[in-house]
């Protein structure tokens, strides 16, 4: 998944998909992102602004300085990128019924990207069941 820096790109349909064309009526479908400078989130995706408000609040929780850590080897966002990624997930499992994933009314999953550069990500999807 190609990201354009900072910020949370949702990635719920191509979970969806994965899950369909598995052909899996019940059972749990595990999500993980191959990366320690992004991570994966199950939030809302109907209104923007939540998306807009997590980015700001990380931001001022793990503020980014290249002389608060010693890792910067790849920019002063190497090091918050790694905290950030601790703060949240790298591995999300998401019950399947009915052959669709049981998100409540408004969840979606996303890829958070923590660099401030593009990268792209290798999200792995599993399902298993029956």
């Amino acid at each position: 998944m190609a990201t354009r820096g900072k910020g949370l790109y949702e990635c719920t349909g191509l979970a969806e998909r994965f899950v369909r064309d598995a052909g899996v009526g019940s059972g749990l479908m595990t999500a993980f992102i191959r990366h320690t400078s992004a991570s994966l989130v199950i939030q809302e995706n109907a209104d923007p602004d939540v998306v807009a408000d997590l980015n700001d609040f990380f931001g001022r929780l793990v503020k980014e300085s290249d002389t608060w850590y010693r890792h910067r080897d790849e920019g002063p966002d190497d090091m918050t990128s790694h905290i950030r990624s601790a703060l949240t997930q790298t591995s999300i499992a998401i019950p399947v019924n009915q052959g669709a994933l049981s998100f409540g009314t408004w969840q979606g999953l996303f890829v958070f990207e923590h660099r401030v550069t593009p990268h792209t990500r290798q999200v792995m999807l599993h399902v298993m069941g029956e």
